[in-house]
């Protein structure tokens, strides 16, 4: 490990590190005790203060929401302070000042916030240098040198994996109606009961690799050391010799083309059980024992789903990982639980669920809680999922912390399969293609997955007349994939039912074999899942590379499919290859009119998805310059 390496250079893995823009404010530095102390992966915004002052941090929430959001194996390493007119090193003070305060707040170890801690600091007036200091021993230091990774998830799931343990706890509570203030001391003493069975020698925690099958590792309590007075570096010395968690690693795996956790990290899953049969020490009968209750009693039970996920260098061994990490992440996540819950312990007390997730730009996961009571579009969900965004930096116009985002690390999805799980659509076929030919162009894709949807899919053939319902199931399709909408892509009757719904065609049209447009895939996707379109409109073909700016605009800001429809065919459009300068461009087609097989090799060698020019090199129009163009653009919902 490297924790004992100083090293004089501020290495930045998170690709955006200043999330605050325009105003004063504090961001929390997040590191890993597995890294050298100036490696910088991700930045959480401060989002409670003790006053108007944005640079006044309330500890006590900060923590506890801290505490919640990131896993054992990461931890707070500095601050970075956003002012105007700043003395950088008297601000950088402030920062270090900050964080050593919340490391503090976050643990119970005394010397926690004597740490080294980085100081950053940006001024508003020149906001894109950040000037970085470190406390070393009471003095602040410049640091001037600072690396961008260029592989930051390489770096990170190389030296390291995940522990991820799941724990069902029941608490039943006995108390007299008469006195229902007593409920909150027999809760308090439930829990403290929970915690302490981790230190018992009859706990026996069972180890298994999730990548491949490695066996099994059994750990007793005996094996473990959850005292929490020891050092980290007395355990770590004492069991140099003990089975490291790179035991469950995958020998070959290439972390240089990272696509997820659930795919690229090395996971490791923890199981506790405690172990009543242990052969004891003196010989004794089962003895049974009857406490009458001496006044009416009461029975609550709670239930709490502990889940946590902890990160270990894979050099580490698994019984300190156990002890200093998983067992100290799950008593963490009761005591979260438990303050929530207790002020509302007899009033019907929230249903709590922790979930991970991973947004895209965050290199380490991130843990939720959700209250089950409420559905995902309640007023209180969707402000508890408004502050995450607001503090992680991410952006308003997309979901990507709801429940159907959460990481899935037992394979339930597989979103970067080129075939779904449980479905028989391509997904995202573009991936494989070469490259545009555009001499200097910038290409603009789609963001996300999608399912490619064509002729005779489902055993329907709509060849000559259903491309373009083909293209608005792939928009459809998007949607779904993104999250945005949990409803069936719908069929091509389904589809025509809507319009006849709104008025648009007679009852007649259901069951036909009618052309539709633009502007149905429009009305269509307005009714079924509340999104809106932009239309634009070229008289013709010929005038379509004068709308590439427009387009990748559309790609860069929105990233959903286009639909462009002229004369009698439709395609799906996927993204543009543009160069500004020359105004080359090229345009990223997905097909819909093809009738073969989903095999991704034959349709991309047949270019039923590929790149196409307005002009080939032999002189042919892909488009028809005697025909008009609509192109349909989806709007995300400003929603999370």
């Amino acid at each position: 490990m490297d924790t004992e390496n100083q090293d004089p250079t501020i290495r930045i893995l998170c690709r955006r590190l200043q999330i605050i823009k325009n105003e004063s404010g504090l961001q929390w530095l997040i590191g890993s005790p597995f890294f050298p102390r100036s490696t910088i992966i991700s930045t959480f915004r401060c989002l409670h203060n003790t006053s108007s002052n944005p640079l006044s941090p309330d500890y006590s929430k900060e923590s506890d929401d801290i505490r919640t959001l990131l896993p054992k194996g990461f931890e707070v390493i500095g601050a970075l302070i956003v002012e105007k007119d700043c003395n950088f090193e008297k601000i950088a003070r402030e920062a270090i000042n900050a964080a050593c305060n919340l490391r503090r707040s976050l643990s119970s170890d005394a010397n926690s916030g004597n740490l080294e801690l980085i100081g950053a600091v940006v001024d508003l007036n020149n906001a894109k240098d950040a000037r970085f200091f470190m406390s070393k021993d009471g003095k602040l230091d410049s640091l001037r040198s600072i690396v961008y990774e260029d592989n930051p998830e390489k770096f990170v799931w190389e030296r390291g994996c995940l522990l991820h343990c799941a724990l069902q706890v029941k608490l039943p509570l006995y108390y007299e109606p008469n006195k229902p203030n007593d409920v909150h001391d027999i809760y308090m003493h439930a829990a403290e009961a929970v915690a302490s069975k981790f230190r018992e020698p009859q706990v026996t925690c069972l180890i298994e690799g999730l990548n491949e099958t490695s066996g099994a590792v059994v750990l007793r309590g005996s094996e473990l050391n959850t005292d929490s007075s020891s050092s980290s570096s007395e355990l770590k010395d004492s069991d140099t010799k003990a089975l490291l968690c790179s035991h469950f690693s995958s020998r070959s795996k290439d972390i240089t083309s990272f696509s997820s956790i659930e795919e690229s990290a090395d996971k490791i899953q923890v199981s506790f059980l405690l172990n009543k049969s242990m052969k004891s020490v003196k010989p004794s009968a089962p003895i049974a024992e009857y406490y009458p209750a001496t006044e009416e009693t009461q029975l609550l039970v709670i239930s709490h789903k502990l889940e946590v996920l902890c990160y270990a260098a894979k050099d580490l061994s698994l019984a300190y990982s156990i002890s200093k990490l998983v067992i100290p992440a799950l008593l963490d996540q009761l005591y979260s639980m438990r303050k929530v819950i207790m002020p509302d312990l007899l009033k019907g007390h929230p249903e709590l669920q922790p979930y991970h997730f991973l947004p895209q730009g965050i290199l380490h996961p991130i843990t939720v809680f959700y209250e089950l009571s409420y559905g995902e579009t309640e007023l209180k969900q969707v402000e508890t999922r408004r502050s995450l965004h607001w503090r992680l930096g991410l952006p308003f116009d997309r979901p990507i912390l709801r429940i159907s985002n959460a990481i899935d690390l037992v394979g339930k999805k597989n979103s970067s399969s080129l075939v779904q799980k449980g479905s028989s659509f391509l997904k995202n076929v573009h991936l494989t293609i070469p490259s545009s030919g555009v001499s200097g162009g910038v290409a603009s894709l789609v963001q996300g997955s999608y399912e490619y949807y064509h002729y005779l899919h489902e055993g329907l053939d709509d060849s000559g007349w259903g491309c373009a319902y083909r293209s608005l199931q792939t928009i459809i399709s998007w949607f779904k994939l993104q999250n945005y909408t949990s409803i069936v892509v719908p069929s091509h009757r389904e589809i025509q039912q809507a319009l006849v719904e709104i008025g648009d065609k007679d009852p007649s049209f259901i069951g036909s074999r009618e052309w539709i447009g633009a502007i149905e895939l429009s009305f269509v996707l307005d009714k079924l899942i509340g999104v809106s379109c932009k239309i634009i409109n070229v008289r013709s073909g010929a005038e379509l590379p004068e709308k590439c700016r427009e387009l990748a605009l559309h790609f860069e800001n929105q990233g959903t499919p286009v639909m462009i429809g002229g004369g009698v065919l439709a395609y799906t459009l996927l993204g543009v290859d543009y160069n500004d300068a020359t105004g080359g461009c090229a345009f990223l087609i997905l097909d819909p009119h093809y009738t073969g097989g989903d095999d991704i090799k034959k349709i991309v060698n047949g270019g039923w998805c590929g790149w196409k020019k307005a002009v080939d090199s032999k002189g042919k129009h892909f488009f028809l310059h005697d025909k008009f163009y609509n192109l349909l653009l989806p709007q995300r919902p400003n929603m999370v």
